[in-house]
């Protein structure tokens, strides 16, 4: 994988780690436990030290009925803890939003170096032109919907083959707008839109959106179909399943594995890439 930073490029075919930070008070999991400034610096730090590559960082809930946060209160909640973590830690920080206010102020003023848009460039209406101007790379994601109305009744006659239709056009739809080829990151959305059976396909079938030409970002820590495999109702116990089935999202070609959780996912790695000589 070859991702273009606004300062040179990261060259790995090794996955990276993404870590979660979220600053809310309603995420699905850890909602309320980092939405104080020291609080999630703190959280910041266990996750660089346990082996994360990049700080995923937001500010709005995208839950399953998830309220919208207007755009101060987003940047209110973000901005700071970007800031400390650039400063504190240098490590590469994202911005999980769909506003491009939000998205520009977190490059331009604190320093974030990938825009991560959970709407694939749908939600903002400049929010492809913001990506180009800024220089950062994005991440295209596939959802049916929006948080609030995602899982009533979503449904596909091969999901496989309409998320990689939707995702190809936004991909034609960045490039038209001077995103390069080289910054577009794709993520199916595991859980966004998406019944039981589309996840379990969409994993099975990961290798079939290597024809994109983009690296690949799965996003299914502590999902709730994870729970109903393993009959875990609490997403803060499911870190099990949720390794198991990134070590089968990486075989089948993820680039990036988005995790609340880091330690248990670089050990795994470790191992992984010694069994299966990524380097």
């Amino acid at each position: 994988m070859k991702l273009a930073l606004k300062q040179g490029s990261i060259d790995s075919k090794i996955p990276l780690i993404m870590g979660i930070l979220n600053i809310t008070p309603d995420s699905f999991s850890d909602g309320g436990r980092f939405f104080k400034l020291d609080e999630s610096i703190k959280q910041a730090e266990k996750l660089i030290n346990e082996g994360a590559d990049i700080i995923d960082v937001g500010g709005e809930s995208t839950r399953p009925g998830a309220r919208d946060v207007n755009t101060r209160e987003e940047l209110d909640r973000v901005i700071p803890v970007i800031d400390r973590v650039k400063k504190e830690f240098g490590i590469l920080v994202s911005i999980d939003t769909r506003k491009d206010e939000v998205a520009r102020i977190a490059v331009e003023e604190a320093g974030a170096d990938l825009v991560n848009d959970i709407s694939g460039l749908q939600h903002s209406e400049n929010m492809a032109s913001t990506v180009a101007r800024l220089g950062v790379p994005v991440i295209i994601m596939h959802i049916l919907g929006t948080p609030k109305d995602m899982q009533k009744n979503p449904a596909y006659r091969d999901v496989v083959v309409e998320i990689k239709h939707f995702l190809r056009e936004q991909i034609k739809y960045a490039r038209a707008n001077q995103i390069p080829e080289n910054k577009i990151i794709v993520d199916p959305g595991i859980g966004f839109g998406k019944r039981f059976h589309d996840n379990v396909e969409i994993i099975r079938r990961l290798d079939e959106f290597a024809d994109l030409n983009c690296p690949i970002l799965i996003g299914l820590s502590r999902k709730s179909f994870l729970g109903e495999i393993s009959g875990e109702e609490n997403p803060g116990d499911r870190e099990i399943e949720t390794l198991a089935a990134n070590v089968i999202s990486i075989l089948n070609g993820a680039s990036i594995i988005r995790v609340h959780q880091v330690k248990p996912m670089a050990k795994a790695l470790k191992v992984l890439c010694h069994l299966r000589d990524f380097n």
